[in-house]
């Protein structure tokens, strides 16, 4: 509980200085609908979940991602894995965008959803590929977390949602089990798909060790290397695990990997104070992208996707989780080039009495309706194709 007390501290610390600082503007929602009212934000938003969904799928039957990658240490010699993780990140970047166009006033509800329930699924596939069940528990909380934050996704279907997880959880479980035995490691029979569920005392386990631990972690140079050089121009780099580092400095063997989780990793790895920092800060990163300079725009929520699926997922394991998130970064430069290109353009008109004035070029066949789903006082009149 201390350790959540710490992580809390730092977060509270910078919500309190944004309430001094009146940090938060008004009218919201009318501004976020403003910035996402992009022409063609839905199109490009469902492109890129098809894409996700197949490099997904294509990449981890290649052997990309993949339990026995990770403990191997050895990469997959099909070139679709390396070609495939030029759009890692991708399954957020679509639910950012997705959530954008609903922002937007470009799609409704039920479409939104549908979409959304397709990159979900699609995780619960991959965990029958991958024996690896962490990545589907951090998506659906990012979906979740960005749903509720923007209003997309009502509280009682995150309730709904979580039940039927923690229902389907023990046949996951027991399919991940047999993925691992089929691919020659040992299961331990010991642990049950109820202990796996209790996150706290995985996460509290660090509290026994001396912090912080001389544990091997990234170098300047490796977050340069792994963050920002796509793995298809580097492809003889080996894999970066901080979990293996961990579990040889517990007695283990290379060939397993352990995590505290995020904010055991970071006490474990860094000491106490680091939990204060580390929790301020990117508490401070999701307050410029949520309320600076207004409602945030499809890059802006990309950027918060990656930082809520990254460094403060609970399950994420740091010091990677940071690597990763410039690597998702990086992979969505192209797309965030395209929203740019298809921006409206703004041109200056001068009106009779010679003074100029903004308008913004649209289809001549465009109409005015209400923003679908806000409450009336938030309604805002905006294009809808």
């Amino acid at each position: 509980m201390s350790l959540i007390a710490l992580g809390l501290g730092g977060s509270l610390l910078v919500e309190s200085a944004a309430l001094l600082l009146r940090w938060a503007p008004e009218g919201w929602v009318r501004s976020a609908l403003g910035a996402n009212d992009h022409p063609r934000i839905y199109l490009i938003a469902r492109a890129v979940a098809i894409t996700s969904i197949v490099a997904d799928l294509v990449g981890a039957a290649a052997g990309r991602g993949t339990v026995f990658t990770q403990l191997s240490g050895a990469m997959p010699e099909s070139p679709l894995a390396n070609a495939t993780s030029l759009v890692s990140g991708w399954s957020e970047l679509a639910v950012a965008l997705l959530i954008a166009s609903y922002l937007g006033n470009k799609a409704s509800r039920r479409r939104i959803f549908v979409w959304l329930l397709a990159l979900i699924v699609t995780q619960v596939v991959l965990v029958g590929i991958t024996a690896i069940s962490s990545p589907l528990f951090g998506f659906v909380t990012l979906v979740a977390a960005l749903g509720a934050i923007s209003g997309v996704i009502r509280a009682r279907y995150v309730a709904v949602t979580a039940i039927v997880l923690v229902l389907a959880w023990p046949s996951l479980f027991q399919i991940r089990n047999e993925v691992r035995q089929n691919g020659g490691f040992t299961v331990s029979q010991e642990i049950t798909a109820e202990d796996r569920l209790r996150f706290d005392l995985q996460m509290s386990a660090a509290a026994h060790h001396d912090v912080p631990a001389e544990v091997r972690q990234p170098s300047p140079l490796d977050y340069i290397r792994y963050g920002l050089v796509p793995r298809v121009l580097d492809p003889e780099r080996p894999v970066l695990s901080t979990g293996r580092e961990i579990n040889q400095y517990l007695g283990g063997v290379a060939t397993s990997a352990y995590s505290f989780m995020t904010l055991g990793n970071v006490y474990f790895l860094d000491g106490r104070r680091a939990v204060v920092i580390y929790y301020a800060l990117w508490s401070a990163v999701v307050m410029m992208l949520l309320r600076l300079g207004g409602g945030p725009g499809p890059v802006r929520l990309a950027l918060l996707c990656f930082v809520l699926s990254g460094p403060l997922l609970w399950s994420s394991a740091y010091p990677d989780s940071t690597i990763a998130l410039m690597q998702h970064t990086v992979a969505a430069l192209p797309i965030f080039v395209l929203l740019w290109l298809t921006r409206r353009r703004a041109t200056v008109c001068v009106s009779r009495g010679g003074r100029p004035h903004r308008h913004v070029a649209r289809h001549r066949n465009d109409a005015f309706v209400p923003s679908p789903g806000l409450p009336r006082r938030d309604r805002a009149w905006r294009q809808h194709p």
